[in-house]
């Protein structure tokens, strides 16, 4: 039987997503280094599990030239963008992060990621013991306008993979279930910002704009819009190394 996470491992991805998102990367890498930089957060490591393409990487390389960076990703297709982000400081693996980094490092991003993996208990709980801070990205696919229409969550699970789906507090339920405790979060507005917004998407905007600035909590439930860049660490006595 095939599983999800099989489709990484051959051409399939690319094949529906030939940029792997990269236009995405500048904006991405702009709201974690925003969350990093309001918790003081200065680090000589980081390191990025499930990097796709590296563009997130690179960029914050520009941020943050003395940080160095080191990006996994088990897909063998996403390994021909790296070429274009090589630079001092900025490396590239092609496998498993649990299985060939055996390093603690001060933060671990895991942008877009937790939807795509199986079993995303058992991956947060590994993760949790190889660094003192994470920061996620949840896609909020989730809301009462999603479910109504269903297509747009068959869409992303077809041409992107998403197995899991997300609301803010079925995020928060998630990593309080893996000991880790929320010390920051934001939403992006990704859906007034985000580069590959769909012309729907600009159009309804003005709508969406208004149920948002009654509620934002009760708007994003809605009509869904939002991603969720979300600082975390272990319920236990971390390391300030």
């Amino acid at each position: 039987m095939a599983l999800p996470n099989d489709k990484y491992m051959s051409d399939d991805y690319i094949e529906q997503n030939p940029s792997w998102d990269m236009e995405d990367s500048p904006w991405k890498a702009d709201r974690v280094y925003q969350i990093l930089e309001d918790n003081h957060l200065i680090c000589k490591s980081v390191c990025e599990v499930g990097c796709g393409a590296g563009g997130v990487l690179a960029h914050l390389h520009k941020k943050m030239p003395k940080t160095s960076f080191i990006g996994y990703d088990i897909a063998p297709a996403a390994e021909r963008f790296w070429r274009s982000h090589k630079q001092e400081n900025v490396d590239f693996v092609l496998g498993d992060f649990f299985e060939l980094d055996n390093r603690h490092y001060k933060v671990a991003l895991l942008l877009d990621v937790l939807e795509h993996v199986v079993d995303p208990h058992q991956f947060l709980s590994s993760l949790k013991e190889k660094s003192d801070y994470i920061v996620i990205h949840f896609p909020l696919d989730l809301s009462a306008l999603s479910v109504l229409r269903e297509s747009p969550l068959l869409y992303v699970r077809r041409k992107v993979g998403h197995i899991h789906y997300f609301t803010k507090a079925l995020a928060f339920e998630l990593l309080q279930e893996c000991d880790l405790e929320v010390i920051d979060w934001s939403y992006t507005g990704a859906a007034f910002s985000a580069p590959q917004r769909t012309l729907k998407s600009k159009v309804f905007s003005w709508f969406r704009s208004l149920v948002y600035a009654f509620n934002k909590d009760i708007g994003v439930r809605l009509l869904g819009g939002e991603t969720l860049m979300v600082l975390a660490r272990p319920l236990k006595e971390h390391s300030n190394a």
